[in-house]
C-alpha cells in the first residue's frame, strides 16, 4: 500500500537541486549515471544497504532540477534530518545537492500525493550565447514576437486533452488530459522564461509546448493550429521539442 512504511523503518522526504548536464535524467539506468542511481548510492554507502528514492517524476538527460522532490525509506536509528543532509551531500556528486530533508508526514508519496508543478524554460533570444549559459538555456537567434508567445500561451492555459503536445515513451497512456493553470511569459534583455504551472505534463510536454510557442513567435507556427493540434487529441501532434538544457523543474506542488 503506497506511504506504508515498517516499524523499522521510518520515511524521509528530500528536496533535491541537480545540474541536469552530467547525468542521463532522473531514473535508474542500467548504466547508473542517473540522478536516482547516485542518490541510491549515497544512501547504500551511509546504511550499508540498499535504499529505494522514488521521485516526484522523471526528468530527461540534460534537464535540471531546482526543487525536485523524493522519498526514502531509511532504517529507524538517531540519525537528524540535518545529519542525512550532511552525510547524503558528503557523498554525492556536486552537481547533486539535497536541499532540505524532513520527516514525511504519514502516507506521504513524492509521485502519488504530488498535486501539481511548475516548470519553467530559459530561452536566450540573441546573436551570442554566454559562455555561463552554455547548458542552461536555449540559444534562439532569431526575432521573437512576443505578442504572438503571450497569445499562444494564453490558447494553451486551461484544462485540454494534450496528446498532440506529447512524445511517445513506449506504452500506451490512458488519460492525456491535463490542466495548465499558468503560463507565464517575461522577458528581461536577451532572457525570455516561459513558467509552466499545471496538474501534472506528459512525456516531454513542456518541451513541446515551448517549441510550438517559439516557433509562433518566429511567424512559423500559425496561431490557429494550436486549437487543431489540441482538438485532434493525438491524431494531429507537433513534434518540435525544444532541447533539454533550458528546462528547470522548479517546485513540486502537494
Amino acid at each position: 500500500m503506497v506511504g506504508d512504511v515498517s516499524v523499522a523503518a521510518r520515511r524521509l522526504r528530500l528536496l533535491i537541486a541537480y545540474d541536469g548536464r552530467p547525468f542521463r535524467g532522473w531514473q535508474s539506468q542500467a548504466s547508473g549515471d542517473a540522478v536516482q542511481d547516485h542518490l541510491e548510492r549515497a544512501f547504500a554507502k551511509i546504511c550499508g544497504s540498499r535504499v529505494v528514492v522514488h521521485g516526484s517524476g522523471r526528468t530527461d538527460a540534460g534537464v535540471h532540477a531546482l526543487g525536485q522532490v523524493g522519498h526514502a525509506d531509511v532504517p529507524a536509528s538517531r540519525l537528524t534530518p540535518a545529519t542525512w543532509l550532511g552525510a547524503l551531500n558528503a557523498n554525492l556528486p556536486r552537481e547533486i545537492r539535497v536541499l532540505k530533508t524532513q520527516p514525511a508526514p504519514p502516507g506521504f508519496h513524492a509521485q502519488h500525493s504530488a498535486r501539481g508543478k511548475i516548470y519553467a524554460y530559459r530561452i536566450w533570444n540573441a546573436a551570442i550565447l554566454p559562455p555561463l549559459e552554455l547548458g542552461r538555456a536555449w540559444l534562439v537567434p532569431g526575432a521573437l514576437d512576443p505578442s504572438a508567445i503571450e497569445e499562444g500561451a494564453r490558447l494553451l492555459t486551461g484544462t485540454h486533452d494534450f496528446a498532440g503536445f506529447a512524445a511517445n515513451r513506449g506504452h500506451i497512456v490512458p488519460d492525456t488530459v491535463r490542466t495548465i493553470r499558468e503560463i507565464r511569459f517575461t522577458r528581461r534583455g536577451a532572457l525570455m522564461t516561459l513558467r509552466f504551472e499545471g496538474s501534472g505534463f506528459l512525456y516531454k510536454m513542456v518541451r513541446l509546448l515551448t517549441g510550438t510557442l517559439v516557433r509562433c513567435g518566429e511567424g512559423e507556427f500559425p496561431l490557429s493550429r494550436i486549437a487543431e493540434v489540441l482538438a485532434g487529441k493525438g491524431a494531429v501532434k507537433t513534434s518540435f521539442a525544444a532541447p533539454a538544457e533550458g528546462l528547470y523543474l522548479v517546485r513540486v506542488l502537494y
